[in-house]
């Protein structure tokens, strides 16, 4: 119970920050928006007509086809972020003013809506309209749902050409690409981490200096040469940020000669990280 008030917490706030990005940035500044929200844009824009309620209908049209084929509690918590984003739309209307640099109101439009609904997404659900679309391409296909979003929101940015203009239209390309990368960094990079792979004639010593001096764990594959067919060892260790430049610092100590890679790691969890140590 505890963790679905903390689901539903989070799509409450991912939906109030993401009505922010539209009535705060995109629509004072004449930007558009994917999707379902675009859509609304654009008849605000042209009829007058108000995105909370125009939003709440076509949203609540797209949950209908998705019932069936979705998860029951996507659904759901779906709904819960249809509602309270239209409901805050609808309070938030006219809200914001617009600014003397256009390009700046893209960038926070961008910002806050890839918050928005990283959050929301975070908490098990969708912001319907292309999320419900992009979440059965991920579901019944593994497509990315970022991107997957990104192409249906770029084909409705598209026809936004024709009543924002095309200088209008660039900078929403650069507001959605914002966003996107925003709605990854929260989706699957909330805690960044760095992997490494050492291979070292002297991986013994490594990996002990390591646990002594780090209090990390390191992983140890065996392994050979594909020229020399010589056996050694490589060494695996996941760090923080600021602790790499220590174990660089450790490895060179111990062999100025190791090879050594350093991948990016989007997402960590498991003992040692998000989980504390047993004592």
């Amino acid at each position: 119970m505890i963790n679905k008030i903390k689901e539903i917490i989070l799509i409450i706030l991912g939906s109030l920050i993401f009505a922010l990005a539209i009535n705060y940035f995109a629509i004072p500044n004449e930007l558009a928006e994917g999707g379902v929200t675009g859509v609304t844009m654009i008849t605000y824009y042209v009829l007058g007509w108000s995105p909370g309620i125009t939003n709440f209908i076509l949203n609540g049209l797209l949950v209908l086809i998705g019932y069936k084929l979705l998860h029951k509690r996507v659904i759901a918590y779906t709904i819960i972020c249809i509602i309270f984003t239209s409901l805050f739309l609808h309070i938030t209307e006219r809200l914001g003013n617009p600014l003397d640099d256009t390009l700046l109101g893209a960038i926070f439009a961008g910002i806050l809506a890839g918050v928005g609904l990283g959050l929301v997404f975070r908490g098990g659900g969708t912001s319907g309209g292309s999320a419900v679309i992009a979440r059965l391409a991920n579901q019944y296909l593994d497509w990315n749902i970022s991107k997957t979003m990104l192409a249906i929101d770029l084909l409705v940015v598209a026809s936004a050409y024709f009543v924002i203009g095309g200088e209008k239209t660039m900078y929403t390309v650069i507001s959605l690409y914002i966003g996107t990368k925003v709605l990854d960094y929260i989706i699957e990079g909330l805690n960044p981490r760095k992997a490494i792979t050492i291979i070292s004639h002297r991986s013994a010593e490594v990996a002990e200096q390591v646990n002594k001096k780090m209090e990390r764990g390191v992983t140890v594959f065996s392994a050979h040469g594909s020229y020399t067919k010589e056996a050694k060892d490589v060494l695996y260790v996941v760090v923080n940020k600021q602790e790499l430049l220590e174990l660089k610092r450790i490895i060179h100590k111990v062999d100025e000669q190791a090879f050594v890679v350093v991948h990016d790691v989007r997402d960590v969890f498991g003992v040692g990280f998000t989980i504390p140590k047993a004592s």
